[in-house]
């Protein structure tokens, strides 16, 4: 890989309940526009994260799987088509307990240099995961990742 975005935050919860909020449906939908994934969550299974309006906005597959403590999915984005047209990058969650916190390390890493997908998760993920500690610690997500932007 070329690139790597790499995000540090620390969580006030559990291993178990951060895990729940990465994969479950009714968590993401609180603090990431709306979206949920679609998955098995079984390494080799098809993975896939859906809008609001049901279609399908990324992909690739699971490719470890090993709760609470690390995620790795392959992951395309499915409705930018100079995105989808780089293929397929890769994205690992790490969980750690750090006393009354965990230490959540997520790394995104791009084959394609000037990496368009990069420009967006760069911006992307700082905010939604400023929201699942938002949502985990207070109960309720930032308002800006409440609802799927209008303009994209």
């Amino acid at each position: 890989m070329n690139r790597q975005f790499i995000h540090v935050t620390y969580i006030r919860t559990t291993p178990e309940r951060l895990w729940e909020a990465l994969i479950s449906p009714e968590f993401t939908r609180r603090y990431w526009v709306e979206s949920w994934q679609d998955c098995e969550w079984k390494v080799g299974s098809p993975w896939r994260m859906l809008g609001p309006d049901g279609e399908v906005k990324d992909a690739g597959e699971v490719l470890e799987y090993d709760p609470p403590r690390r995620l790795v999915l392959s992951w395309r984005n499915e409705f930018i088509p100079e995105a989808r047209a780089e293929g397929y990058s890769r994205c690992t969650y790490e969980l750690e307990p750090a006393g009354d916190a965990v230490k959540l390390t997520l790394t995104h890493e791009f084959q394609t240099e000037n990496s368009r997908l990069y420009q967006g998760v760069s911006g992307g993920w700082p905010l939604i995961l400023a929201s699942l500690k938002s949502l985990l610690e207070t109960g309720d997500a930032l308002e800006a990742t409440k609802r799927w932007p209008k303009d994209v």
